[in-house]
């Protein structure tokens, strides 16, 4: 690990906090890339490795997961109107000290926050909490000190796209020959007027 932590130049006390808690004994050390990755579908891939529901092994009273390894978090996607419209509300303890910071601003602030909040709040609240906690490393780029471990990377399923409804693809069609006739509208009048302009003259 040391030729590993001599080419990371990030935080290397915050990479390896806790690391020395966690049995490392027959686990597997399992990497997402988060480029370009939408914030939810990751997480949860990631909490399902995290608490070992992978498995067949898996009992909810254990805590068998994996250690998982989250890269490029600064290159995270959100859906929709997320980034400004989504707020992380805290409160300092003192009347009136609710804080708030957007999705946009925490990205900005530290990316890396982000994911972990997604995937905690996905955690069962119970006593394994925080040693899942703790088998969750995520940087914002894609350099980490755990190089010289046995590293898997992960496959995302293929998302599905749902087909749009009936109903909704319909409407979008007579918006489209709408805005189609409209345009062809404009134009035929403004014909119409250069033809009797034509004719006067």
């Amino acid at each position: 690990m040391s030729g590993a932590a001599q080419a990371f130049s990030g935080n290397l006390k915050k990479a390896v906090a806790g690391i020395r808690r966690i049995n490392l004994e027959g686990l597997r050390w399992r990497v997402f890339d988060a480029k370009g990755q939408v914030l939810g579908r990751l997480a949860s891939q990631i909490s399902t490795v995290v608490q070992g529901k992978d498995k067949p092994t898996y009992a909810p009273n254990r805590d068998d997961g994996d250690m998982c390894i989250v890269l490029n978090a600064k290159d995270i996607c959100v859906t929709g109107r997320k980034l400004t419209n989504k707020f992380y509300r805290w409160h300092t303890g003192y009347i009136g000290h609710l804080k708030e910071r957007s999705l946009k601003d925490q990205m900005a602030k530290d990316p890396t926050e982000v994911i972990r909040k997604a995937v905690l709040r996905m955690l069962p609240r119970n006593k394994l909490r925080d040693d899942r906690d703790r088998k969750l490393r995520i940087f914002p780029g894609s350099e980490h000190p755990f190089g010289d471990k046995l590293l898997e990377p992960y496959v995302m399923p293929p998302r599905q796209v749902r087909e749009m409804r009936p109903r909704a693809k319909r409407a979008m069609i007579r918006a489209q020959k709408k805005a189609e006739q409209q345009e062809g509208g404009k134009i035929t009048s403004k014909g119409k007027k250069r033809d009797d302009t034509v004719l006067t003259s």
